[in-house]
């Protein structure tokens, strides 16, 4: 595959690593106004870097936008005209619906949005997924790339913003609870290092267990919770306190806001 990355920040920086790492480009393109920060990826031999997001075009077949959303309309006016049947364009701008950007470039290209979160940078991205009727030959290829950076689902575009909350939002909600613990470890006794591990991995390793076995969470609770003992007691308390009522109320808020941003 031929790629570029138009616009190699932070995001695109991430997916520019992960699709390397997995050898998932013959040649890659990244764009950046300042190229001097990115020069070291030329060192992966098939990798180009140049301020020139025409050049990148020109020589590329597949075209993913992780630009500033303020710069991404005119950067499509700039390199529309070199735009072909062959090229697949992928925006990782959130809020930049598919019809504005089929306005630009017409409705007869490939457009893909993504929504990446920043558990990208570690190859466990939650990643979701829409497209034109015309991009929608091409969705399995955006997520053979995605897949390769962590997991992608696809999904009507109209879910974009609640999938936003769920998954990039929903970083900063799964920190917190980790926070929580660890310091709820701490107040058993663990120092601040031991008790942010012991957070961290055991997360991880419930949400290990869901993936790999394809369970509901509550089968998984059942397996750890005996009559009377200590786990069905903190659970119930937990629930006494609103845990389960909490997060869905925050979810539901951070889904009015970002609304209410799309309204105005």
């Amino acid at each position: 595959m031929k790629i570029a990355i138009i616009g190699a920040g932070n995001l695109g920086l991430s997916i520019a690593k992960g699709v390397l790492h997995s050898n998932g480009a013959t040649s890659m393109y990244m764009t950046k106004r300042n190229v001097e920060s990115i020069k070291e990826f030329e060192s992966y031999g098939n990798v180009l870097v140049t301020s020139n997001n025409r050049e990148a075009v020109q020589n590329s077949d597949i075209l993913i936008f992780a630009v500033q959303p303020g710069h991404f309309a005119q950067i499509l006016e700039d390199i529309k005209d070199l735009l072909t049947k062959k090229h697949v364009v992928i925006s990782t701008i959130t809020g930049f619906s598919i019809d504005k950007i089929e306005a630009i470039i017409s409705a007869e290209q490939h457009i893909i949005r993504s929504m990446p979160n920043t558990a990208i940078s570690v190859g466990k991205s939650m990643t979701c997924l829409c497209a034109n009727e015309k991009g929608k030959s091409r969705i399995d290829l955006a997520k053979a790339i995605f897949n390769r950076m962590g997991h992608s689902m696809e999904i009507p575009e109209e879910q974009m913003q609640a999938a936003t909350v769920i998954c990039a939002s929903g970083i900063a909600f799964w920190m917190r609870l980790i926070r929580a613990t660890t310091q709820g470890a701490i107040q058993l006794g663990f120092d601040a290092k031991e008790a942010q591990e012991l957070a961290m991995h055991t997360c991880n390793g419930a949400a290990s267990l869901l993936i790999e076995s394809g369970n509901h969470p509550e089968e998984e609770i059942d397996r750890v919770t005996t009559p009377m003992g200590c786990t069905i007691k903190g659970l119930n308390e937990m629930e006494h306190q609103g845990l389960s009522s909490s997060l869905i109320r925050g979810i539901a808020a951070s889904f009015d806001k970002i609304t209410e941003f799309k309204t105005n």
